[in-house]
């Protein structure tokens, strides 16, 4: 479900946001995944701790029963929420003709063409080839790569938590902090980004300081070095928040190419995944 969602709600947000906005609206999306780094391995700990043999069922049981229907629930109310595109939105609901009319307007305006029928040349269908011609379509895709192959310590931030000592409550409690303070940073990071129009000294200024990080977690085992090896480890993620509004600036038309882009740089940047782990 992941895997179709995440390229598909950054496609969702290129369409109704120029190109100066992009960064800290995905900022925002993307704090979400942040946030449930900090409290999600807390919350299982405590249905795992808590809920065992509760009305016949094992732990595990609950914890698809809760985190689960939690996921569900909003996904249904999402159907009636979340808009189509602007050119496609249901007239009458919740946006006005005009409102729709100045959706639109706003787009081209800030690329200077329409968003459809001005750009989109031979159909959907060209819009996949156009992608996989594109040499900065992959160059991208291999610097989200690397990044998201650094990004990897995040499976194992719980078991780097508990090399500072401490028990298994007080170990996950403590990756809390880090990721609350990254999605805090990659929410000011991005909006900054959006005023000044760049994006790649930000990256490279976040990813400076997670090499920080990684090598103090090398060379010391003092307890609060490492814990501020964390911090800095996490904050990378600022970083790569701008990195996918740079990819939806870099490719902003026609559509069709664009939603194929921010598809494929998504799902090759998850070899980076397989290689950390």
């Amino acid at each position: 479900m992941e895997a179709a969602f995440f390229p598909g709600a950054l496609f969702l947000i290129s369409k109704w946001y120029k190109r100066s906005e992009l960064g800290v609206r995905t900022a925002i999306l993307y704090c979400g995944n942040i946030i449930s780094n900090a409290f999600g391995a807390l919350i299982a700990s405590g249905i795992l701790d808590g809920m065992q043999g509760k009305l016949g069922r094992a732990a595990w049981r609950w914890l698809f029963y809760i985190e689960g229907s939690l996921t569900i629930f909003v996904a249904v109310c999402a159907i009636f929420i979340l808009p189509d595109f602007p050119a496609t939105t249901k007239r009458g609901g919740w946006l006005s003709e005009e409102e729709r009319r100045l959706a639109m307007r706003r787009m081209e305006e800030d690329a200077g063409v329409g968003d459809e029928a001005e750009t989109e040349v031979g159909g959907h269908a060209a819009g996949l080839v156009m992608a996989l011609k594109d040499w900065k379509v992959w160059w991208m895709s291999l610097a989200m790569t690397s990044q998201v192959v650094c990004l990897s310590f995040n499976a194992y931030f719980p078991t780097l938590s508990a090399t500072m000592g401490f028990g298994p409550t007080v170990s996950l409690l403590l990756c809390a902090p880090p990721f609350v303070f990254t999605a805090i940073l990659a929410f000011f990071v991005s909006r900054h980004s959006d005023k000044t129009q760049k994006r790649f000294y930000y990256i490279v200024t976040s990813f400076f300081f997670g090499i920080v990080g990684f090598v103090i977690a090398i060379c010391t085992m003092n307890t609060a070095a490492r814990y501020v090896s964390l911090f800095l480890m996490a904050q990378c993620y600022a970083g790569f928040v701008v990195m996918y509004a740079w990819v939806s600036n870099t490719f902003p038309r026609p559509p069709s190419k664009r939603a194929v882009v921010l598809a494929l740089v998504n799902a090759f940047s998850q070899l980076g995944n397989v290689a950390g782990s």
